[in-house]
């Protein structure tokens, strides 16, 4: 009796690529059928450099080099390529090397401002146009009206706050806290006006200080800095939560 092994295989292999063009990694499937120089064709397109400046490597599914597809000629199924095994393209031109991942190598355009300023396709002439943003004078008037009477609110309250008086502090989106104004003022790390304050608990952000610069003395996370508008003053004790008590 004739016996006789058949042995069956997928025509398509897929495989996962690299290059020594990028630092990114795609998958594609092949057909086994392809000759390795039909194979590099399709590459090309693939990798974005010349098939007759490819060296190919082929690695297991585990990354480990198995050898080089260095006949043009063969088939790429007469190779050990699996599913998941990687394919490593090497491109010896060396003129695209780097070029898609160091942005550092890319000529970049440059114009002076003057020469910007003269242009009529700009970004810039067509928001000027069609009065969009800073160029809508309506809209920069109306900001600039309400910036200068927020400016006139914040300083209105600031007559009331003064160091040493018991405050609440109301901020949107954050629960009421007590405490006591420590601070009253203009600061280094933002413009306008300031109060700072030390919260009876530990609710605020800092310690008095901001950026190395120190306003108020107070224990770390006790301390806060906020907008004029937010602070009341009067009389709210300090609350007693019983902790002396046994």
């Amino acid at each position: 009796m004739d016996e006789r092994v058949t042995v069956i295989s997928n025509p398509t292999v897929s495989v996962r690529l690299t290059s020594t063009l990028s630092s990114f990694e795609v998958n594609r499937r092949f057909n086994r059928g392809i000759t390795v120089a039909e194979f590099k064709s399709k590459l090309e397109l693939v990798i974005g450099c010349p098939a007759a400046s490819m060296d190919l490597q082929l690695f297991s599914t585990s990354d480990k080099f198995l050898q080089n597809l260095d006949d043009n000629e063969a088939l790429l199924g007469s190779y050990p390529v699996d599913d998941d095994c990687r394919i490593h393209v090497i491109d010896r031109s060396g003129t695209l090397t780097g070029a898609f991942s160091d942005l550092s190598k890319v000529e970049k355009y440059e114009i002076s401002e003057e020469a910007y300023q003269k242009r009529a396709d700009s970004l810039r002439n067509f928001k000027k146009n069609m009065k969009v943003g800073q160029f809508n004078e309506e809209n920069v008037a109306k900001r600039e009206e309400a910036h200068a009477q927020k400016e006139e609110e914040e300083k209105a309250a600031l007559a009331s706050i003064t160091v040493g008086k018991r405050c609440q502090v109301q901020v949107a989106g954050q629960p009421t806290k007590i405490g006591t104004v420590m601070f009253v003022g203009t600061t280094d790390f933002k413009p306008g006006y300031w109060v700072g304050v030390k919260y009876d608990e530990p609710l605020g952000k800092n310690d008095g200080s901001v950026n190395g610069k120190r306003y108020f003395e107070c224990e770390p996370k006790y301390g806060a800095f906020v907008k004029p508008l937010s602070v009341t003053v009067g009389d709210f004790p300090e609350e007693d939560y019983g902790l002396d008590e046994m």
